[in-house]
């Protein structure tokens, strides 16, 4: 039987942490080892119990979400982080990534959706719901993708189109039928063709251009 991913929880709103940890009870293999409201201690609870995710509020007193990835990151750099907020401004996502957050939803999601976050971060992937991805997409940015997208091939899109589902190489090279090693070219290729360096810059180009 594979061991319980052991969650702890963030929130300034007590009735939020009871709530969820009641949602979390009904989850099978997910652990709720502890939650607290306020985020001056998480790093304390932290380096006493082993947590596999730590879900965090963005909008919060002493230490906001933000601020708390990066301090909780630095200390425990393998901890996988995700944010569970009511904020859906786009720079408020960005800069929540860039502290190393592995996953955003908002509060108004469902379970399925939740569940769906904690077992992709779990599995070292990222999550994002289509509501915050159409977040990241800043007017203002303006960028060449267009003239990029004309180099790409049509395999490359087909990869890059997967990529953004979630799918990992194995499944990717199992899907297209080619090798585990083409797969891995073709995305050392289409990023550097994007010059993009993770996958929210290829979420964010896949959305532009509407392959998704």
């Amino acid at each position: 039987m594979a061991a319980p991913i052991r969650v702890m929880l963030v929130d300034d709103h007590q009735i939020i942490l009871d709530s969820l940890g009641l949602l979390f009870n009904l989850m099978d293999d997910i652990q709720l080892v502890d939650s607290t409201n306020d985020s001056r201690k998480v790093l304390d609870i932290l380096s006493k119990k082993e947590v596999d995710i730590l879900i965090t509020d963005l909008s919060m007193p002493y230490m906001n979400g933000v601020e708390l990835s990066f301090a909780v990151k630095e200390k425990f750099p393998s901890l996988k982080i995700l944010m569970l907020t009511v904020n859906d401004q786009g720079d408020r996502i960005q800069d929540a990534f860039k502290a190393g957050i592995s996953g955003y939803v908002m509060k108004k999601a469902d379970r399925q959706e939740l569940e769906q976050a904690i077992r992709t971060i779990a599995a070292g992937q990222l999550h994002f719901s289509q509501e915050v991805l159409k977040s990241l997409l800043a007017p203002k940015e303006v960028d060449d993708h267009a003239e990029k997208l004309k180099h790409l091939t049509k395999r490359e899109i087909e990869v890059i189109k997967l990529i953004v589902q979630e799918l990992s190489s194995s499944e990717i090279a199992e899907k297209l039928f080619i090798s585990l090693g083409t797969v891995e070219t073709h995305r050392h290729n289409i990023f550097k063709k994007l010059n993009v360096k993770n996958s929210i810059g290829l979420v964010k180009f896949a959305l532009k251009y509407k392959l998704i």
